[in-house]
């Protein structure tokens, strides 16, 4: 079995980064929703995810409240013919008083709050804004009840798809896969794969994680050394 070829008996949880925006070109941290729309790249973006994704056994698909991930779900629910269903509590982390900027010190001090989460003081926060123990506090009990939905509706196998944000994307899957922060990068449309798994002590499993080079001044691209 391949992560292309997802086997049927086992819930995968697709957690699908949003297609660029020109926030995102002009490096600006934009993690209030609604938020910008995708360009055109985005676009772009987000219908080749959509045929990668085709094949999949795909029962549910959801997104955060910011427009860009709606507009990356919408492909992928429509190659499936599903809704897209909106969710409350997956947005972007908050960056306080450093929303909007594209600075190098705004840069420097997200970077430096990051550090801090990937060397474990998970509780520090960005300046007037959200820490790392604030997003999984509403990230993860979101993806609980997608989870158990989508099991009640289809049974434990499939998979759902839910479309956030890059630097929440990292930090509630490092925290499904017993991690402190992750320092690995998510490109726009990136997807990180968790299977479900019982034996596993925070129940789910990494199976597959897009990742490539990471783009300087972008918010997910992270701080702290690439040690995995």
């Amino acid at each position: 079995m391949t992560p292309e070829e997802p086997e049927l008996d086992e819930l995968r949880l697709v957690l699908l980064r949003h297609g660029q925006t020109d926030a995102n070109v002009a490096k600006a941290l934009d993690t209030v929703p609604p938020g910008a729309p995708l360009n055109e790249t985005g676009r772009s973006q987000a219908s080749v995810v959509a045929e990668l994704l085709a094949d999949w056994p795909v029962r549910a698909v959801h997104a955060s409240r910011a427009i860009r991930a709606r507009q990356t779900a919408e492909p992928v629910a429509q190659a499936h013919g599903l809704a897209v269903t909106v969710v409350d509590g997956v947005h972007e982390i908050f960056a306080g008083e450093l929303e909007g900027r594209s600075d190098k010190p705004a840069r420097r001090d997200f970077d430096e709050t990051y550090d801090a989460w990937w060397g474990g003081d998970l509780s520090r926060s960005l300046p007037g804004g959200e820490s790392a123990l604030d997003l999984r506090a509403r990230f993860l009990p979101a993806v609980e009840r997608i989870v158990d939905q989508t099991e009640r509706a289809h049974g434990p196998g499939g998979a759902v798809v839910l479309v956030s944000h890059g630097a929440a994307i990292r930090l509630a899957a490092a925290a499904l896969i017993g991690d402190t922060a992750e320092t690995r990068y998510v490109p726009n449309t990136g997807r990180v794969v968790l299977r479900r798994d019982k034996g596993a002590d925070t129940g789910w499993a990494l199976e597959l994680w897009d990742s490539g080079p990471s783009l300087e001044g972008d918010v997910t691209a992270g701080a702290a050394p690439e040690a995995h």
